[in-house]
């Protein structure tokens, strides 16, 4: 049954190259977001850049990846759709990050993560997006309020199915892939030099 594993994880990985910030950037800008503002081909960085309803596209290519991949790895291995779904989830999250179609410089995984959050257990999925919501309404720091909400997923994950080494043990991994993604934000926020994020401007200046 191993070989289904690696089916799953191939799949997972060629699904989650499938970048939605970099895909509607080209599409529909003619430009590279990854040209733009902080460099990162991910949802804030899209969001800052250009705003409007083409940012809905993203999200919406971002989940849906990894609930399509999630869906069809619990046909390709059988034997317990939760490794199948969570070693998926994991290797998109990698794809989504290092796409091999995109030079290996996609985004940081946090929607990602969430969206496989949501599919294994929506408890997780509140509790760490609730503490997201918080930590970005009081500060206005959407870097802040991942790297909280990562490391919420990954205790959450260890609580909720510690039955499960395969499970937590990729839900542990993806959140610290994730921080890790988080350095040049983490060292900002140490200086104090975080960019803030307001909701209520479509577009923020460069």
């Amino acid at each position: 049954m191993i070989w289904r594993i690696i089916i799953c994880a191939i799949m997972g990985y060629l699904f989650g190259t499938l970048n939605g910030a970099i895909l509607i950037s080209k599409l529909t800008k003619h430009e590279d977001v990854r040209e733009k503002g902080s460099g990162n081909a991910g949802l804030t960085n899209f969001l800052r850049s250009y705003g409007g309803w083409s940012t809905l596209l993203v999200v919406v290519i971002d989940l849906g990846k990894m609930v399509a991949a999630c869906l069809l790895s619990t046909l390709i291995y059988t034997k317990d759709a939760d490794v199948a779904k969570m070693i998926t989830g994991a290797f998109v999250q990698l794809g989504h990050i290092f796409p091999i179609f995109f030079g290996m410089h996609g985004g940081k995984g946090i929607l990602c993560s969430a969206a496989l959050a949501f599919i294994m257990d929506w408890r997780i999925f509140a509790i760490a997006f609730g503490l997201f919501v918080i930590i970005f309404l009081l500060t206005k720091l959407v870097s802040l309020g991942s790297i909280v909400a990562a490391t919420a997923f990954a205790i959450l994950f260890a609580v909720f199915f510690a039955d499960k080494p395969l499970v937590w043990g990729a839900g542990v991994f993806m959140a610290a892939l994730a921080i890790f993604m988080h350095r040049g934000n983490i060292g900002r926020l140490i200086r104090g030099e975080e960019r803030k994020t307001h909701l209520h401007k479509s577009k923020n200046k460069e």
